[in-house]
């Protein structure tokens, strides 16, 4: 029975993880670019009752055991990098990733990765995000241009009201191997690990990236009906592990009043 007691334990202890990973998702349902999170559990180590295959009295051998286990334990909270929606904004300066892929940007010298395309333009020209860190590969929009135009294959070009070009650069995209393993700083970023990879650099389209959509902006990938459920599950399955403390204790009282 203490046994019992501990084993749920570690699921109440899992189920509480699980309510905060659901939490911070349904929190960031409407944050541009955010990768939804998933737990992942396993079980912990069993203690061995009787082992399995143990010669028996008659000559044979028992053919399954007596194994309990001790519970269960997170293992990791997952990005999960699927695409989510797109909405058409009609501000140039607006991009969507098609595909796989980061913007890659520059803040205090290090360098960071990001799905939300929403860019600024700062006193100096440059694109920038929304906290001033400036898109890479640097580019400053020329004074004079009035239209701001981006392909899918990513040459932003700058032209005045007489269509001339004023200045032009290639955008590029990043790509990892294991996107999984970045590590999320906040602020809509992540930063490179052991475990994703370094980052690979190609022109939209191209070498396995995804193409860029001016005008659009990529929503969450927050499915709130699916984080709904889920949230019940967990609720309900840290009632059944607080239910088995309780049942656990009421043995242990049951047992303790045998002799009166």
């Amino acid at each position: 029975m203490i046994r019992a007691l501990y084993s749920a334990r570690t699921g109440m202890d899992g189920q509480q993880t699980q309510l905060d990973v659901i939490s911070n998702n349904l929190a960031n349902v409407n944050t541009g670019g955010f990768k939804k999170s998933r737990t992942q559990f396993e079980d912990l180590f069993y203690q061995s009752l009787r082992a399995v295959g143990t010669d028996t009295v008659g000559g044979g051998k028992v053919p399954t055991g007596i194994q309990v286990g001790l519970g269960t334990r997170v293992t990791s909270v997952q990005k999960i990098f699927t695409e989510g929606s797109f909405t058409k904004t009609g501000n140039d300066l607006d991009m969507a990733i098609e595909g796989k892929g980061f913007f890659k940007i520059l803040q205090d010298g290090k360098e960071y990765y990001t799905r939300a395309g929403s860019f600024k333009r700062d006193a100096d020209g440059y694109i920038v995000t929304a906290n001033g860190n400036r898109l890479q590969p640097e580019f400053a929009i020329p004074d004079g241009t009035t239209d701001l135009g981006i392909d899918a294959s990513g040459l932003l070009t700058a032209k005045d009201s007489a269509q001339q070009t004023l200045g032009s650069v290639q955008l590029t995209i990043n790509r990892f191997v294991n996107p999984a393993g970045l590590k999320s700083v906040g602020g809509n970023l992540y930063q490179e690990t052991d475990a994703s990879g370094t980052p690979t650099e190609a022109n939209p389209g191209s070498n396995g990236v995804g193409t860029l959509a001016q005008h659009f902006l990529e929503t969450s990938n927050v499915d709130i009906t699916e984080e709904m459920v889920n949230l019940i599950i967990t609720q309900r399955a840290y009632e059944v592990n607080s239910k088995a403390i309780t049942t656990a204790d009421s043995l242990m009282g049951i047992a303790n009043t045998l002799k009166r």
